[in-house]
């Protein structure tokens, strides 16, 4: 008996949904708050990518992943959290792995402001999924409009040359080509559609500003 590609791609799904779940758990309490929008972007999340009974599931599965933290404490927790990030550096590609990050920093963003909790929270989960931490603030710039977040966004400088702009447009287009994760399913997809299209208009608004 062999698996067919699409018991494969089930298979990928529930596990890049689970870590999903188990991160969130991580970043939505980093500063000790449990945002009601920072639940509501991962809930909208779940509704849109599996349905409304995964909601429920999701939901669930996240105030007992509450609870475990505050039953076994913190350094518990954490362990848990770095073993269940080498897990996924094993076998979660690194699209993947870049995706799931880029959410990550959605639901930071949920509430309207980034405490530095959360940023050390992200960057130790970047750097457990063996990833370079600095993604963390190229994530947190996307979607902004100044030529500062563009320039954030492709995690260079404004003294940064020209060739050192399009290497780091290249490199990242390629990561973030929605082809990429095509197997998590259209959601994941479209998410990365937009992170694709965000990179772009970084892209443009610094050759515009250089007269490229």
């Amino acid at each position: 008996y062999t698996r067919s590609s699409s018991d494969r791609d089930e298979e990928t799904r529930n596990g890049y949904l689970f870590s999903m779940l188990l991160l969130a758990a991580e970043v939505i309490q980093a500063d000790d708050k449990i945002m009601h929008s920072e639940m509501e972007l991962v809930r909208q999340f779940l509704r849109q990518s599996f349905g409304e009974n995964a909601v429920e599931q999701g939901n669930n599965i996240l105030l007992k992943l509450f609870d475990y933290r505050k039953r076994n404490g913190e350094a518990m927790w954490q362990q848990q959290i770095s073993e269940a990030c080498q897990e996924m550096s094993i076998h979660m590609e690194t699209e993947h792995r870049l995706q799931l990050m880029a959410f990550l920093c959605e639901i930071a963003k949920a509430d309207g402001k980034v405490d530095e909790v959360e940023v050390t929270a992200l960057r130790n989960v970047a750097v457990n999924l063996r990833l370079d931490a600095n993604v963390v603030e190229q994530m947190l710039h996307f979607g902004g409009k100044s030529l500062d977040d563009a320039y954030a966004v492709l995690g260079l400088t404004k003294d940064a040359t020209d060739d050192e702009i399009r290497k780091a447009y290249r490199k990242m287009a390629l990561q973030y080509h929605p082809d990429r994760v095509a197997t998590l399913g259209e959601d994941v997809k479209a998410a990365a559609q937009k992170k694709f299209q965000e990179i772009n208009e970084a892209k443009e608004r610094i050759y515009k500003a250089r007269g490229l």
